[in-house]
């Protein structure tokens, strides 16, 4: 059973930081491309950060120069990295696995991360 364990969310002000993390297998790790998406109520789930082909990253524009993916190969963990947060970050975060040849893709059971004074 495949599994990808969030963790890291909480409670923020604007302004402060969060940094959460992704627990996996190392089989995903290696042959599954890694990211985070987000769900915030009454909204569609978006893609906030990724890994792509080649190594390379891909963001939201709404979190461009404030939010970092970042993966640990020895830990078998992926992290997000989140800073300058603003009351619009507030979502439930989800960790996202998904094989780019067979597009088997799998989620975490989210984190809730709220920004708010």
């Amino acid at each position: 059973q495949v599994q990808l364990v969030e963790s890291g969310g909480g409670l923020v002000q604007p302004g402060g930081s969060l940094r959460l993390s992704c627990a996996t297998s190392r089989n995903i790790f290696s042959q599954y491309t890694m990211g985070w998406y987000r769900q915030a109520p009454g909204k569609q789930r978006e893609l906030v950060a990724a890994f792509v082909g080649g190594g390379g990253t891909n963001y939201a524009d709404s979190v461009k120069g404030r939010f970092a993916i970042s993966r640990d190969n020895a830990k078998i963990t992926l992290y997000l990295q989140m800073n300058s947060m603003k009351p619009e970050d507030t979502a439930i975060y989800y960790c996202n696995a998904r094989n780019a040849r067979t597009m088997v893709t799998y989620w975490g059971q989210g984190t809730q991360v709220t920004v708010s004074s």
